[in-house]
């Protein structure tokens, strides 16, 4: 069993650990990982691993280290437990490593919990694994597609949820910060299908500018350096960098016009710090989408929730296919390379990349 370690204070310091297989306890399964998606969603929960228990999933060796989560696809090698048969496929969230052993529980056609106790004290969200043969979100097709899109898509979809059932808080301008990212481009897919009068502005790189605009989802695109450029207009910004200088900026810019503050995700990992003062306008506030989840879920009911996810889920892999072409890579060595391109603010957007361990 191989899995990739980092450390804590360091992200970009890696390393391979390896360790016998252990004997499983009756009611476990082993897993062995097929494939997984390496995204800025993935540096994310690095980057706050510690305030939101990302960390505690798949604990690593020794202390200071850590084992950052994955979205992708596993097979049971091995099974103890009556329900869950070996050669069966399933997707969830894996650690970057070549297997898991997880302690199935509630196990249903549809999927099962891993009910290991480390992993209670988290969003039971992420303790979900669907069992692909019954999972009706599955397309063989788009298992790649799946993996690089999936989670980010839904958070996009219930940030844009969100802001629509707060009636955009009186904004008439949606401003994203990382507009290459996948999360972003989802929130601006969204938003364009279903609150199409709000104007959307990507704010994103001179290397990434081209791609951002070529996808179309945007009504205008701004370097970051223009961001004081922005219209005087009622405004929402989801910043997807964690760029305190340009949050700032933003701020400054729009000042009482702008409405809410929602910070999301951290690709700019190395200018994610504070900054001097309180900003001006509305206080960021962190946007944790296993709880909008439920807030969804909730308002439209459970089968509504999922019909309508699905829908525009569907609508969105049509055009992101056209965008985004697919890197396989082979060996944990190869998710190192791309997990630290990507921290270091280094990856395509163009591309997404599956990791076959």
């Amino acid at each position: 069993m191989r899995t990739v370690e980092v450390e804590k204070a360091q992200l970009q310091n890696s390393r391979i650990v390896e360790k016998a297989a252990r004997t499983l306890v009756p009611g476990q399964a082993l897993l062995r990982i097929e494939s997984f998606a390496v995204t800025a969603n993935n540096v994310t929960y690095a980057v706050i691993g510690d305030a939101f228990g990302y960390w505690n999933f798949f604990p690593a060796s020794e202390a200071g280290w850590g084992v950052v989560p994955m979205w992708g696809h596993a097979v049971v090698e091995q099974s103890t437990h009556a329900d869950l048969p070996v050669g069966e496929r399933v997707y969830g969230y894996l650690p970057m490593a070549s297997h898991l052993v997880v302690s199935p529980g509630d196990v249903r056609g549809g999927g099962f919990s891993d009910i290991a106790a480390h992993r209670q004290p988290m969003s039971p969200i992420y303790n979900q694994y669907s069992r692909l043969a019954a999972d009706p979100e599955h397309d063989p097709a788009r298992e790649d597609a799946r993996m690089i899109f999936g989670p980010l898509f839904k958070t996009g979809f219930l940030i844009e949820a969100m802001f629509r059932r707060e009636n955009w808080f009186g904004a008439e301008q949606l401003v994203m910060t990382s507009a290459s990212s996948k999360t972003a481009m989802a929130l601006a897919h969204c938003a364009r299908e279903s609150s199409p009068g709000i104007r959307r502005i990507g704010l994103t790189s001179e290397a990434n500018a081209g791609f951002v605009a070529g996808t179309g989802l945007y009504d205008e695109t701004l370097l970051y350096n223009e961001a004081s450029e922005l219209l005087d207009l009622a405004s929402v910004l989801v910043d997807f960098a964690g760029n305190a200088e340009l949050r700032r900026t933003v701020h400054g810019t729009l000042g009482d016009a702008l409405k809410y503050s929602c910070l999301v995700g951290a690709t700019h990992v190395d200018a994610r710090g504070g900054s001097d003062g309180p900003l001006p306008g509305p206080a960021p506030i962190l946007f944790f989408a296993p709880d909008h989840a439920r807030a969804s879920i909730e308002e439209l009911g459970a089968r509504r929730f999922g019909e309508t996810v699905g829908a525009s889920w569907r609508g969105f892999m049509s055009a992101a296919e056209t965008w985004v072409t697919v890197d396989r890579r082979d060996g944990l060595d190869a998710a190192v390379d791309i997990f630290g391109q990507t921290l270091a603010g280094m990856a395509d957007p163009s591309v997404g990349v599956v990791i076959r361990p």
